[in-house]
């Protein structure tokens, strides 16, 4: 019974650190002590080490010598590498999150964006990670499809760290409209082509900036 128990604070411990890497609330880099976790969440060390185990067998984590954890960056050849896929899936998951769409739905959605303007407007950049993640997870987990949402959360558990960098020198800007308006709209509409073409069009124009501040900061490194 024990051993169940123990599995079960394990697994709840590795869903709540993965949130916390998909919304970005690590940086890059980051040291990862088992026993200030463990306090933290007010729970012992086994399950702690075990949820970190785990992540760092999902590629969000990594163990250094001397069995220290941190938070693994990713280079800019790995962050494009990721992008990619994800213009190929998050487009996927959603249009199949049109079906399941309903006006009160939407609503929530533009409350969720409203909360991130503001929050780049005040210089909130923390809760601005928050809310674009909850932005994009609230569509696609609509599509009903827990195995595609599992693969999606695994990309974002690697790519939310390195989104710490985005602001103020990668800060997203639009060549339109902000592209979750489109997002809204098209799902509104149940418009397939348009929405697949916003989602797109959000991470391109939206990550533009930030590729550039990438591209800068690892010149700088090998120059240095």
């Amino acid at each position: 019974m024990h051993d169940i128990q123990t599995t079960s604070l394990s697994s709840q411990i590795y869903l709540h650190l993965r949130r916390q890497l998909m919304s970005a609330r690590f940086q890059p880099g980051q040291r990862l002590k088992i026993r200030e976790l463990a306090q933290s969440l007010g729970t012992s060390e086994t399950p702690v080490r075990e949820a970190l185990i785990q992540l760092v067998k999902d590629g969000a984590l990594e163990m250094k010598p001397g069995y220290y954890i941190r938070v693994r960056r990713l280079d800019l050849k790995e962050y494009i590498e990721l992008r990619d896929i994800r213009f190929l899936m998050e487009p996927y998951a959603a249009r199949k999150a049109i079906p399941h769409i309903d006006d009160a739905f939407l609503q929530s959605l533009s409350e969720t964006h409203d909360k991130l303007i503001d929050a780049e407007r005040s210089k909130d950049y923390s809760n601005a990670l928050q809310y674009n993640y909850d932005f994009h997870f609230a569509v696609y987990r609509k599509s009903d499809m827990p195995q595609l949402i599992e693969i999606l959360e695994r990309l974002w558990i690697q790519v939310g760290p390195l989104l710490t960098l985005l602001y103020p020198h990668g800060h997203p800007t639009y060549d339109g409209v902000h592209q979750h308006l489109n997002i809204i709209e098209a799902l509104e509409a149940r418009d397939e082509k348009a929405l697949s073409q916003a989602v797109e069009c959000d991470l391109i124009e939206g990550g533009r900036n930030f590729v550039r501040h990438l591209t800068e900061l690892e010149g700088q490194e090998i120059g240095g």
